[in-house]
């Protein structure tokens, strides 16, 4: 018998929502994302091949560090369209990481580039693209 390790398998975020409705309205109409599912636990959603879950906590946007991100294959049309439906894109100076945003996109010297936002909650959430990802 083969044991699967953690790391063979895909792995979700699970983001936490005071508002679980007024946030669900942003996940689904302004990121598209469609649910799967939905209990008393929250809702599951699908992400290309890879799932996340949001659910109703106090604790809703608390942390000040990235959830989760979204891989996309053109980052500046994504941010177009995100600033499009009113999202406001985080912008960033870090030099002691080397990431500094211009007009809401950072690249990284491997050539990713990395856009920030965050949802109604203060989630904060990344758009990337990955050169040597298909």
């Amino acid at each position: 018998m083969t044991i699967q390790m953690p790391a063979d398998r895909s792995f979700g975020a699970t983001i936490p929502a005071g508002n679980l409705q007024e946030t669900r309205k942003f996940y689904e109409d302004v990121l598209g994302c469609e649910p799967v599912t939905e209990d008393e636990g929250g809702i599951l959603y699908r992400s290309g091949d890879t799932y996340f879950s949001l659910y109703a906590t106090p604790f809703g946007g608390k942390a000040e560090h990235t959830l989760g991100g979204f891989v996309v294959h053109d980052v500046e049309a994504a941010v177009a369209d995100l600033r499009a439906k009113g999202v406001t894109l985080e912008e960033y100076d870090l030099p002691e990481v080397g990431v500094k945003t211009v007009d809401g996109i950072a690249e990284v010297p491997n050539g990713m580039k990395i856009a920030w936002f965050k949802d109604p909650e203060g989630n904060i959430l990344s758009m990337s693209s990955m050169p040597q990802l298909p």
